[in-house]
């Protein structure tokens, strides 16, 4: 099998670091969701809040891997100007699949800058919470919510580049 660099590029933004970022929420989510009163032990406590630190920095981490690649490397080459068979321009041209464009690539390129964001300010909460969301557990529910939020962001963002992908590849 050989991909061209365009391909693994793709990869690396969207299979990658995409699905590093899904991952990363799963768990984080479940430790959010598991750190409440009378679950945890004293012990287990420190435990998941350290597991919980390096779960979401790495969420963060993953987040801002995926839109930077996106917007550095991957999205240079969908909307090459220059080439007239850039997908952009292969989009735009059809009255069919212009909304693919207009709507799906302006979420890519503007909302889904909100995710790291978001998934970067979760990660501080962690980080100063800290053991302390056990007791917090309006700070915790607030944090899940922007947890939530991030990913789903995230989610609309990968499943526009997937279908996007799909109708005009970037080659």
């Amino acid at each position: 099998m050989e991909l061209t660099g365009r391909e693994f590029w793709g990869i690396i933004h969207g299979m990658g670091a995409g699905a590093v970022f899904l991952l990363a929420f799963a768990g984080g989510l479940a430790g959010l969701w598991s750190l409440r009163p009378g679950l945890v032990t004293e012990a287990g406590i420190v435990e998941r809040a350290r597991r919980l630190k390096i779960g979401t920095w790495i969420m963060a981490t993953a987040a801002w891997v995926t839109v930077l690649t996106g917007t550095w490397i991957v999205y240079p080459w969908y909307r090459d100007a220059a080439d007239p068979n850039s997908p952009k321009n292969l989009l735009l041209a059809s009255p069919k699949t212009a909304d693919w464009h207009n709507f799906g690539m302006e979420w890519k390129e503007h909302i889904a800058w909100i995710a790291p964001l978001i998934a970067t300010a979760v990660a501080f909460g962690v980080a100063y919470y800290g053991k302390e969301l056990i007791k917090r557990q309006e700070v915790r529910r607030g944090l899940m919510a922007f947890f939530t939020l991030a990913v789903v962001i995230a989610a609309i963002a990968g499943l526009f580049g997937a279908l996007i992908t799909k109708v005009k590849p970037v080659m």
